[in-house]
Order: C-alpha cells, then sequence, then structure tokens
C-alpha cells in the first residue's frame, strides 16, 4: 500500500512538486545549515490584503509537503521590508496631512494615522500578525528595521562594499540611461531628518566601510553602513536578504518575476545561494484590475471573514496559483461549497488522491470531517425565502432537513448559516429581481404545486415523462421528505410541459420564486424549506407577491 511520503514524491498537486525543488536543492547544497528556510517578504506600506496572506498560505502548503516527503526540519519566517521610505500616502488610511508630511520616512519612523502603535509600519505588522495568527500559522517575524538597526545585516552590508562594482554591475544592466547615472544600490538615512535618500553616493569606501554623499541642500556626509545608518535598495535589499538568512525557498507575485535573476545574480555574488522560487498569478479586483494595499481595492481577510470561513479561503488559494484570480464577493459561495466537497471526498480516497486533494494542503494529516449537511449555496436560499435576519431563524428549517444536527453538534454548519445570513442582507437582498412567470412557466408552477401537495398527482407526472421518454422503470416510492424524490418531481413537471432544455424551466423557478437566476438542486430546496412553505412559494409566485 502506498504511504504519504511515497505519494508526495510523484504527486502532481503544485505543493509537492515546489517541496521536492527545495529538497533536490538542500540535498546539492555545499553548506547544509541543518534545516531549511522558507520565507515570505511583506512590504507594509499599506494594509494587509489577502495576496499577503495568500503568499504565506501558499508557502505553509509548501512547507507542509516538504516536512511529509523528509525529515530535514524548516522554518518559516514572515520578513517586513519597514525600514522602506514611504513614498507615497495610502489612499485608504485617516489623517492625510499628518501621513503626507512624513513622506520618505522609513515606515517605522512615520506616526502611526490609526493612533495606536508607535509607528505606521508598527502598525501594518501588528495587522499582519494578527491576520495570520487567525489562521494559526506556524512562522517567525523578522523586521528589517530590527535586522538593519542591531547590527545583524552588518556582515552582509560589509560584503556589499566589497562587492559593490560587481553588485552595480548587475543593476546598471536593468536601469535606463538616466536612471543609471545616479544610482547606487545604498540609500543613506539623513541623519538629521531621518528621510530615507535617493541622491547619488560620491564615494563607496572599503576601508572603512562608509559611504559619501550629498543631500538634497548640497552638504556633504558620510555614514557607516552598518548600524541603521544606510539601507539598500529594494532589488538588492531581496538578494541580500538571502545571502543572509540563508534562504532556501521563497515565492513572490508575477510582478517580480523579471526581476528574481537579479535578486539571484546579487545573492550569489554576496556569498549566498539563490533560493527555490515560486511566482504567482496576481489577484484582480472586481474590475480586473491588480489588488494594491495603497488604493484598498479588492476583499479584504476581514470582509472574506464575515462571510465564510477561514478554511474556504485556504481553499480559494490553493487552486491554481499560476492563474490570475478575481477577488470578489460573488467567488465565495463556491468557495465554501466546493471545500466541503472535498473534504466529504477525502475519507473515501487513496493515498494518492489524498495527496492531491486541497483540504490535505489545507489541514496536513489532521483533516477533519464536514458538518455542512446542507450547501452553502442552499443555505444562501433559505435565507433569502425566509428573509432571515438571524441565524437562528433558519435552525426551524435546518432541523427539519437534518434532524440530529444542532448548533452544538454542528458548529460549522452554525456558523454557515450566519455566514449565509450576513451574504444575504449584504449581497443577495440588494439584488433580488422577481418577475412574473410566462404561460408556460405559469401553467407548469400551477402543476408543480399540485404535484408537491399529492404523492398521487407526484407518481402521476412522474410516470407521464417516464412514458414520454420511453422509460418503463418502476414508478419510486413516495416519499414527501426525500430531496431525490422532490427533484424527480420538478424534473418530471418541467418534462411534461415542453421545457427541452431543462435549465430553462430551473431558471424559471429561480426568477419567479427567488429573484435570482441562479439556485441551488430546487429538490434539495424544497425538502429544506418544507413542502407546505414551497406550495405556499409557488403561489406567492403565480399571484405575484415576491416582487
Amino acid at each position: 500500500m502506498t504511504d504519504l511520503r511515497t505519494a508526495g514524491m510523484s504527486s502532481k498537486a503544485w505543493p509537492f512538486e515546489e517541496a521536492r525543488k527545495v529538497l533536490k536543492r538542500y540535498e546539492q547544497s555545499k553548506d547544509k545549515k541543518g534545516y531549511v528556510l522558507f520565507e515570505t517578504g511583506y512590504g507594509p506600506s499599506g494594509l494587509p490584503h489577502l495576496g499577503t496572506f495568500g503568499e504565506v498560505l501558499r508557502t505553509t502548503m509548501i512547507r507542509r509537503a516538504f516536512e511529509v516527503i523528509s525529515d530535514i526540519p524548516t522554518r518559516l519566517i514572515c520578513f517586513s521590508d519597514d525600514m522602506d521610505g514611504m513614498r507615497k500616502v495610502p489612499s485608504n488610511v485617516p489623517n492625510q496631512e499628518m501621513m503626507k508630511a512624513a513622506e520618505q520616512l522609513p515606515l517605522t519612523a512615520v506616526p502611526d494615522p490609526f493612533g495606536t502603535h508607535a509607528s505606521f509600519g508598527d502598525h501594518n505588522n501588528a495587522m499582519l500578525r494578527r491576520f495570520l495568527d487567525t489562521f494559526g500559522f506556524d512562522y517567525e517575524f523578522y523586521s528589517a528595521t530590527d535586522y538593519y538597526k542591531t547590527g545583524k545585516f552588518d556582515e552582509v552590508l560589509k560584503r556589499a562594499v566589497d562587492k559593490y562594482d560587481d553588485v552595480m554591475k548587475v543593476m546598471l544592466k536593468s536601469l535606463r540611461e538616466e536612471r543609471a547615472a545616479s544610482y547606487s544600490i545604498f540609500l543613506p538615512i539623513h541623519p538629521e531628518t531621518g528621510r530615507v535618500l535617493y541622491v547619488p553616493i560620491k564615494s563607496v569606501n572599503k576601508d572603512d566601510y562608509t559611504i559619501t554623499f550629498d543631500d538634497e541642500d548640497g552638504k556633504e556626509w558620510t555614514l557607516p553602513v552598518t548600524g541603521g545608518n544606510v539601507k539598500l535598495q529594494w532589488k538588492p535589499d531581496f538578494g541580500a536578504r538571502w545571502a543572509a538568512l540563508g534562504v532556501d525557498f521563497e515565492m513572490f507575485g508575477k510582478d517580480h518575476s523579471t526581476n528574481a535573476p537579479i535578486y539571484g545574480r546579487i545573492c550569489d555574488i554576496l556569498g549566498g545561494t539563490r533560493p527555490e522560487n515560486f511566482s504567482y498569478e496576481l489577484f484582480l479586483d472586481s474590475n480586473g484590475e491588480k489588488i494594491s494595499k495603497s488604493k484598498g481595492n479588492g476583499l479584504s481577510i476581514d470582509e472574506w471573514l464575515t462571510y465564510a470561513s477561514t478554511e474556504s479561503l485556504s481553499y480559494f488559494m490553493f487552486q491554481k496559483p499560476k492563474t490570475a484570480k478575481r477577488m470578489h464577493f460573488d467567488v465565495i459561495p463556491r468557495a465554501m461549497d466546493e471545500y466541503h466537497q472535498q473534504l466529504r471526498a477525502y475519507p473515501t480516497q487513496t493515498v494518492d488522491q489524498q495527496a492531491a486533494n486541497p483540504v490535505f494542503h489545507i489541514h496536513g494529516k489532521d483533516v477533519p470531517a464536514s458538518d455542512m449537511v446542507v450547501p452553502f449555496s442552499m443555505l444562501l436560499n433559505l435565507a433569502s425565502v425566509a428573509n432571515a435576519e438571524e441565524k437562528d431563524q433558519m435552525w426551524g428549517f435546518m432541523q427539519r432537513y437534518a434532524p440530529d444536527a444542532s448548533p452544538e453538534t454542528h458548529p460549522g454548519l452554525d456558523a454557515a448559516a450566519g455566514y449565509a445570513v450576513a451574504y444575504y442582507n449584504d449581497f443577495v437582498k440588494p439584488e433580488k429581481t422577481f418577475r412574473a412567470p410566462n404561460d408556460q412557466e405559469r401553467a407548469a408552477l400551477v402543476d408543480l404545486k399540485a404535484a408537491l401537495a399529492s404523492p398521487e398527482v407526484a407518481l402521476a407526472a412522474i410516470a407521464k415523462k417516464n412514458a414520454a421518454m420511453g422509460n418503463d422503470d418502476a414508478l419510486p416510492e413516495a416519499n414527501m421528505t426525500d430531496a431525490d424524490f422532490l427533484q424527480s418531481i420538478v424534473f418530471a413537471v418541467g418534462k411534461n410541459h415542453g421545457f427541452e432544455n431543462l435549465r430553462d424551466w430551473f431558471k424559471a423557478l429561480y426568477e419567479v420564486l427567488l429573484g435570482a437566476s441562479q439556485g441551488p438542486r430546487f429538490g434539495g430546496f424544497v425538502a429544506l424549506y418544507g413542502v407546505p412553505e414551497s406550495i405556499a412559494l409557488i403561489q406567492q409566485g403565480l399571484d405575484g407577491e415576491l416582487s
């Protein structure tokens, strides 16, 4: 029988594919440090968004896959580039004038516009850590400000001085002529104003590891590159960080992919071994534009968690990382339902199949059982017809459908009911548009109402459909609480009324009765909502009382 490690060594799931690359790199490395270091980077120039979270989550998935196929210890660090100068004020923060006055200060020297932390960088770092802690990530947090100011980067900065010409040669090839004329890999921090300066460097002094430059007012300064007096430009900083920390793996967005060879070459020059990289596609907002921390467009983590579980977000992030993803509210219901479909499938799968199942990469070896006996999409429609304002209004219907379920025994379902109510009220309710049935639809709805009211009429409708289709199978047992039997009634009525494409029949049910163009498996919805309640709903639709 195949064990998980063996399955992982051949699995085509992308976390295992990347993990095998990291293992091969480590095995071929001359300088083995006794553990594998995974890193993610964060630029705290704006509030963290789902893209930031996704980078840590996906790296964790690769780390988890690595731990399946290898016994080599691992670490994950989240490195915040919080010494970067604030080039522009994010549009989604308060106290804009105060922030404008702090432009070009390192982010950990910019006042916190929210008034809760020592600096804007500290505020955003705290938000990131809170988000990551919400999801239970196992990580170590590193701050660039700390690493520069306490001397932890001093040795790599000295090497950057020693190898200055070699690093500059790499950088100058990537720059336009005008930019190259004044470029230096070093950015001094002004001793008086504290601002990050983008000024030409007059000399780089290898004898005492200092740089000399003129500030914007023409005054000459000489500063040591150590002790937080200088920081590296962002591209050299990438490579220097890899070399200083011994990073084995880092992923980044597609917008970094063209610069990856530059980061890697600088890492090599500074005495490191470039890590394995993975480039993922970007996240887009509802208009197809790249999600930006400074714009605040797209979904935030808190917004997703208002309407769905953390696991559904993790499931969404797992899917096709090489494909651009539109991050909008309408992706949430599908992510919720598909996550639970995969949970239900997991216990019945082979080890090879489990290794490819997203829920393994979300939970590791401790994959929980799903308690979602009602699909999320159906909960949304239940919230709609019940005009639910609180999840307690949903439980009467859910317990009739699943008598053994309760908030105590099915906490996931209970939470999902709350998410469904919130989602319905914020997104579905404002967009509900009912219409009157046409003549064909009206006649079918009248017959559907009659069939739901009488098992005999229901069986007659099914028999008529069977005869028309040349099907001589025995009629099913009439069970007006069974979702499959109720679905067969709906199917039969549609066929009996000439709906060649049953999609048109179901679409009519959704538009007339639910005010939407899409909906759940209708027989299951009737079983959940109740047959008498569904009959009353159909009558309201016929009478035009729903619009």
